[in-house]
């Protein structure tokens, strides 16, 4: 069976459990060398997958998660990041789909990442079902969708805007809601969503890491310089890193990011090579 064929049912499935049942049973079968790479041509998709089962708003129109001391709070909270998780579970599988001309160790980093985001989704899931609540009852942006969209047609371009710029700036962001409901009163639940938060934050290092070969893999084969991620940042999102508050360095540079790239972020030296 086509590697790149079998992905795309996945892909365009919308609920978390047939998405995870159907990943599993792939993801057995490419453990057991079952599949064949010849390419394909891969589908525009012109929705996300979550959006037969979720309303699709603006960023500006989803709600904030501003008290969490209340059950809406956390729900809020809760379901935000799930949907970060969620929708990082079809950018993994898409990254794989539609870049067919990448060594075998490239897709087994992709999967990897699938199959924790799965996992993390539902360590999330789990918890805003002990609220009562489930994933869909919010409404939810698209802003990963589009990422994706625009960058289907470079790989190159794709690595910067996923791995490196938006999924690094989650190892910016988690750190500091992690403070927020550590200052907040004590409470068991809090202690339930640390755990799930510390441990996406030590697991999303290394996805970031993953993004960061690979991009400079790309880079090496085009003969392209590693600062080609600073004009892809400001080609998409332009004052995107004016826009960053509290760097996270030791995750980043963890990551593979360089002390030059952090200095150009934050214009001033964060550390030495």
């Amino acid at each position: 069976m086509n590697f790149f064929s079998a992905l795309e049912p996945i892909l365009e499935t919308s609920t978390p459990t047939a998405k995870a049942a159907l990943f599993e049973q792939f993801y057995a079968a490419y453990t057991q060398n079952y599949f064949s790479f010849e390419k394909t041509q891969p589908k525009e998709f012109d929705i996300p997958s979550y959006a037969k089962i979720c309303k699709v708003v603006s960023p500006r129109d989803v709600p904030k998660r501003t008290n969490l001391t209340t059950k809406e709070g956390k729900i809020y909270l809760l379901h935000a990041i799930a949907h970060i998780e969620y929708s990082a579970i079809d950018l993994a599988l898409d990254i794989c789909y539609r870049f067919q001309d990448m060594p075998k160790e490239f897709y087994d980093d992709w999967l990897e990442v699938a199959n924790d985001e799965i996992r993390h989704f539902f360590m999330l899931h789990n918890l805003l079902e002990e609220l009562g609540a489930k994933y869909s009852d919010i409404v939810v942006h698209n802003s990963l969708f589009e990422a994706s969209q625009r960058t289907a047609h470079s790989l190159l371009e794709r690595l910067a805007v996923v791995p490196r710029y938006l999924e690094a700036n989650g190892l910016d962001a988690t750190p500091m809601i992690l403070e927020k409901i550590k200052r907040l009163p004590k409470e068991e639940f809090f202690n339930k969503i640390i755990d799930a938060l510390e441990i996406i934050l030590e697991e999303e290092i290394e996805h970031v890491a993953k993004g960061d070969r690979w991009f400079e893999y790309v880079c090496a084969k085009n003969n392209l310089p590693s600062s080609s991620y600073i004009d892809v940042i400001n080609k998409y999102y332009p004052n995107g890193f004016a826009k960053l508050k509290k760097l996270n360095v030791e995750a980043r540079l963890e990551a593979g990011f360089s002390c030059e790239e952090l200095k150009h972020m934050t214009k001033k030296e964060v550390c030495n090579n």
